[in-house]
């Protein structure tokens, strides 16, 4: 396994301590700092080959600097800046990984699978505070190779969120399906499984919704031209019925003008209480009638 330099920017110690000793466990060099100007400053940025950054708390506790906007170097490496309204108790969270610099030759897929779960799995274990769950928004972003090897590390760690905030049972969803299809079509229609391309995944998972994007670097396509697969006429075609799949799982779907950025929205189902039968109605049965 080749070395790799990888830059782990996180203000929890016991996290960056943790990072440190996985990765290096792995044959890998990780330079650990709990200072994003600090990362940003550095003369070597460009040749980590991963950069993983946790985002906690961002907005009024960590502004930007002297107050200025964030600069696109800040945002393409480190942080999407995110603005907390005062007048809400909302804890903000977000985690970004850039595995952008990680695509110099020879490129490991496995080795870059390993790092990615491994961190996911790390920041599963310590990223909760039981007492704000139901108070928390959270905001995640991957910028990854194109490689479907990666992608289930991914959608694992957006599916236990998902279920860890108590938005939607994943299992009873369908939300693995939808996913999945969104990325296998970023992977090999986008970006025809080249991993000198990004994908780029987000979600912000809220106590109302859980949102998710997927975009790749492809030149796009129009969905209205994707044959119906309800069509008899095409029933052989595999086309369209991955996209048809994620209509029908999500509550919202929509697609960029270029065709090569996909939102989708789903929320949780109503309570068992609100489903229940309106006295009165035919359906209606009452013990001892």
């Amino acid at each position: 396994m080749q070395k790799r330099r990888i830059l782990i920017v996180d203000n929890n110690d016991d996290r960056r301590v943790i990072l440190e000793r996985a990765l290096g466990g792995l044959g890998h060099e990780a330079v650990v700092t709990g200072d994003r100007d600090e990362a940003l400053n550095r003369d070597d940025l460009d040749q980590f080959d991963l950069i993983i950054s946790d985002l906690t708390e961002e907005g009024e506790t960590n502004p930007a600097p002297n107050g200025e906007p964030i600069g696109e170097m800040h945002r393409h490496h480190l942080l999407t800046p995110i603005v907390v309204n005062s007048g809400e108790p909302v804890i903000v969270k977000a985690f970004k990984m850039v595995a952008a610099n990680y695509l110099r030759l020879p490129y490991n897929r496995d080795e870059l699978r390993e790092i990615v779960e491994q961190t996911l799995s790390y920041k599963l274990r310590y990223v909760d505070d039981p007492s704000v769950l139901s108070h928390t928004r959270e905001k995640i972003e991957f910028e990854l190779p194109s490689d479907l090897t990666l992608m289930n590390g991914v959608l694992q760690y957006l599916l236990e969120r998902v279920a860890k905030l108590g938005l939607i049972a994943p299992e009873r969803s369908n939300l693995f399906i939808a996913l999945d299809e969104a990325f296998v079509n970023a992977v090999k229609h986008g970006n025809k499984n080249d991993p000198a391309k990004l994908i780029r995944v987000g979600a912000e998972l809220s106590p109302k919704e859980a949102c998710f994007t997927v975009e790749d670097e492809g030149e796009g396509f129009d969905v209205e031209t994707i044959p119906d697969p309800r069509d008899p006429a095409n029933l052989f075609k595999s086309s369209g019925r991955g996209v048809l799949l994620m209509y029908n799982i999500m509550d919202e779907v929509e697609y960029n003008a270029q065709g090569n950025r996909v939102k989708m929205v789903k929320r949780p189902e109503p309570a068992v209480e609100n489903q229940l039968v309106e006295p009165g109605t035919p359906n209606d049965k009452h013990a001892g009638s």
